[in-house]
């Protein structure tokens, strides 16, 4: 099981976010936002911030970090390491399965991710055999993206996505996240997009917008 660090903002929660770091990072990335997006009024919500293994990445000189993983070359999507996205799935896939035996039901719980976690939460969302609460996909993209329509489950076929990006993010450039916005509009998926004057990284706007994403998908669904 994935080291993880767990928040919850009342006592026997009913609904679950899972929350995937960037390249690098780990799971006290995110644990500070927890407070910022001021969820007082909605179910008690637990949420999980797993930190990925220490790889080598090709990209930065064979460095070992912590990576969902590899990125072979700055472009993200020409040469994609399948294996790796496939064995990280897997390890989130078990925290995802966890919380439905902790209780929570699969339409209780939120994947969400920035840059790298980004992708594995959209590449996971997609195939999850389970109906979820909604994924949110901030600062990255949809990975294996010519594999994404047959390997699909319909299961989520109707999940809400929040879909957020950085107009001057020079890691994952806009235009990248616009290619898979298209694509999962091709394929009829709802899909919220949200622009912010920032590079990469996450801001208060962005923050508050979450935060009304996350009460209509845990009160509604």
């Amino acid at each position: 099981m994935l080291p993880c660090i767990e928040l919850e903002t009342s006592p026997n929660p009913t609904a679950a976010v899972i929350w995937l770091h960037g390249l690098g990072a780990d799971g006290n990335d995110f644990v500070p936002i927890v407070p910022e997006l001021k969820l007082t009024g909605c179910p008690g919500i637990r949420f999980i911030f797993p930190s990925a293994p220490s790889m080598p990445v090709t990209v930065n000189g064979g460095y070992v970090m912590p990576a969902w993983y590899d990125i072979i070359g700055r472009n993200l999507m020409a040469q994609e390491d399948a294996a790796g996205i496939q064995k990280s799935a897997a390890a989130i896939v078990e925290l995802i399965d966890r919380e439905a035996n902790r209780g929570i039901s699969y339409d209780k719980i939120v994947l969400a991710g920035f840059s790298q976690g980004c992708a594995m939460a959209l590449h996971i969302g997609l195939r999850f055999p389970h109906r979820l609460a909604g994924i949110i996909a901030l600062s990255g993209y949809l990975p294996l993206a010519m594999l994404a329509n047959t390997e699909r489950h319909s299961a989520n076929a109707n999940t809400p996505i929040f879909m957020a990006h950085g107009t001057y993010d020079p890691v994952v450039t806009i235009d990248r996240a616009q290619v898979s916005y298209d694509l999962l509009e091709k394929m009829a998926y709802s899909v919220e997009w949200n622009e912010y004057p920032m590079e990469h990284s996450v801001n208060h706007e962005e923050l508050a917008d979450i935060s009304r994403f996350l009460r209509q998908v845990l009160i509604s669904s």
